[in-house]
């Protein structure tokens, strides 16, 4: 999962943020769900990108 850059979201419209928002999250039960198996987790930049995305609206 790539970092998504201010100028990136400025640029989605609103349909396509929400799009994406709800990839993150699945994305991220995802990643708890594999967590929890040990594997490697990378929720906390995850959850930074979607508030990223909260907050840029």
């Amino acid at each position: 999962m790539a970092k998504l850059k201010t100028k990136d979201i400025k640029s989605m419209g609103k349909e396509e943020k929400e799009k994406k928002i709800k990839e993150l999250k699945v994305e991220l039960i995802k990643t708890k769900a594999s967590s929890g198996k040990g594997g490697k987790t990378n929720s906390k930049q995850i959850r930074k990108t979607i508030a990223r995305i909260l907050t840029v609206r």
